[in-house]
C-alpha cells in the first residue's frame, strides 16, 4: 500500500482532500441530520472553548515542527507534525459535531463589526483552512512514504513551508473568530 501511495501521492492527496472537504461542506450545509449524533450538552457548550485551546496548541506544535525541520531534528519535526495533524482532526471532529448538534453561532456584536471585521476574518480563516487540507495531506503523504534522505529531493520541504504558514494563520484567525464570538461580545 505504501508503494501505491508513493507512486500516486498527488492523486491520493487529491482524493483524501476532496472527501474531507466534502464532509465538511456537507456537514456545514446541514446534510448531516442532528439525530444521528448523541447530544451531550456539556460537550456542546464546551466545544468552542476546547477548540480554541486545540488551535493555540496546534499553532505551537506547527511552529515547533517548522523549527525542528530547519534545524534538522527530524524525529522531533515528525512528532510535532503528527501531533498537529491529530490536533487538527480533533478540532475538526469537535467543530463538525457542534455544527450538527447545535448549529452555527450567530454573531452577537454590532452589524458594522460583523460586516467589516468579523465576516472578512471568518471568510479568510475558512478559505485558508480549506486550502490547507490538500497541502497538509500531500506533505504528510510524502513524509510517510519517503525516507528522511529522500524527502529533501521531493516537494515536501516547499509544500510543508507553505502548508505550515497557511495552517498557522488559519488557526490564529480561528482564535480571533472565537474571541469575537465568545469573549468580546
Amino acid at each position: 500500500m505504501r508503494e501505491v501511495v508513493r507512486r500516486h501521492t498527488v492523486a491520493v492527496a487529491a482524493v483524501v482532500s476532496l472527501v474531507a472537504i466534502g464532509v465538511v461542506v456537507a456537514t456545514v450545509r446541514g446534510f448531516v441530520p442532528a439525530g444521528v449524533l448523541p447530544r451531550w450538552p456539556a460537550l456542546v457548550h464546551a466545544a468552542p472553548t476546547i477548540n480554541v485551546g486545540l488551535s493555540i496548541v496546534a499553532i505551537v506544535t506547527i511552529s515547533l515542527g517548522w523549527h525542528w525541520a530547519r534545524t534538522h531534528e527530524i524525529r522531533k519535526h515528525r512528532l510535532a507534525m503528527v501531533t498537529s495533524t491529530v490536533l487538527f482532526a480533533t478540532f475538526l471532529g469537535l467543530y463538525l459535531y457542534h455544527i450538527v448538534v447545535a448549529g452555527t453561532t450567530g454573531f452577537p456584536g454590532p452589524e458594522a463589526v460583523y460586516q467589516f471585521v468579523y465576516l472578512p476574518i471568518l471568510v479568510v480563516h475558512m478559505l485558508l483552512a480549506m486550502c490547507c487540507i490538500p497541502l497538509v495531506v500531500y506533505a504528510l503523504l510524502l513524509g510517510v512514504t519517503h525516507s528522511t534522505d529522500e524527502l529533501p529531493r521531493t516537494p515536501h520541504p516547499r509544500v510543508g513551508r507553505v502548508a505550515a504558514s497557511l495552517w498557522i494563520v488559519s488557526f490564529a484567525l480561528g482564535v480571533v473568530v472565537y474571541l469575537l464570538l465568545h469573549v468580546v461580545y
